[in-house]
């Protein structure tokens, strides 16, 4: 079991949190049962833990893991105020494993692009009202979803599926009649051949082909669903012309809309277009 394991017990993932002001206050050597996140305000100190000593600065931070001994201290020509927060839990297991701060590198030496202290006053540990335990979990989440953006682990690099970005875009906003691959292009925010590439690979076709095929799947879905009109329909699916919306349902399905929906009734068709998955 790695240092990683230890600590994940049932209950509110928050246990502790403060400010520490500047002096000469030192902890350890020792070890803690949970993980403890420390944000550096100003000042400079050092951790010890058996991979060596590591200075930490204003706007970097360092974790300590369950069960690993450190000791750790301020510079006494500069010492350091800092922020921290103890917590526990599986979830916090999951969430770690997206932050490149671990047992072998526990400290983020580059300063944070932002002051990330004041999200750390906003989570309260030890809340015995259910609401506001949900509150203080949702604060961490928030704390550590900046961690994972400004410290990402190889594991949370690996993850970003602009592919699935792209298809999860155009599902939100299918319905807009001035969605265009140029908007789909700019949300992901990567090169555009090179989108096109990963698209074209994760779903067998192209950027403009998926939308034309998704808005007509979800109009089969409204078609076998709801009583609506064909223009009432074609407005939910993005086009503003109805006749123009008739004449590519029926290209892509073979059938116009009336037609569908009375085949889908009868049992005779399934639902046309793309996946959803």
């Amino acid at each position: 079991m790695n240092s990683r394991e230890h600590g994940l017990s049932e209950g509110p993932m928050v246990k502790g949190n403060g400010y520490k002001p500047a002096n000469l206050h030192r902890w350890g050597p020792g070890v803690r049962d949970v993980y403890a996140l420390h944000y550096i305000v100003s000042g400079r100190g050092f951790l010890e833990t058996g991979q060596g000593i590591f200075p930490v600065e204003a706007g970097g931070s360092f974790m300590i893991f369950p069960q690993m001994e450190v000791y750790y201290y301020p510079d006494p020509q500069d010492p350091w105020a800092y922020c921290w927060i103890e917590f526990s839990g599986s979830e916090a297991l999951r969430l770690l494993d997206m932050i490149h701060l671990t047992p072998e590198q526990p400290v983020a030496v580059l300063p944070a692009p932002q002051d990330l202290s004041p999200l750390f006053g906003r989570v309260k540990a030890n809340e015995l009202e259910p609401y506001a335990r949900e509150r203080a979990e949702a604060g961490l989440h928030l704390l550590l979803s900046y961690y994972m953006e400004y410290y990402p682990s190889e594991q949370a690099a690996a993850k970003k599926d602009y592919a699935g970005s792209a298809k999860a875009y155009i599902e939100s906003n299918y319905w807009k009649s001035s969605l265009s691959v140029l908007d789909v292009v700019e949300y992901v925010k990567i090169e555009r051949s090179y989108l096109f590439r990963l698209f074209k690979k994760a779903t067998g076709m192209s950027i403009s082909g998926y939308l034309t095929a998704f808005r007509v799947r979800r109009a089969c879905e409204l078609l076998g669903e709801s009583r609506l009109s064909v223009k009432s329909l074609s407005y939910s699916v993005g086009y503003h012309d109805p006749l123009y919306f008739s004449k590519i349902f029926k290209k892509v399905t073979t059938y116009t809309p009336s037609q569908y929906r009375k085949a889908y009734k009868e049992g005779k068709v399934a639902l046309a277009g793309v996946d959803r998955g």
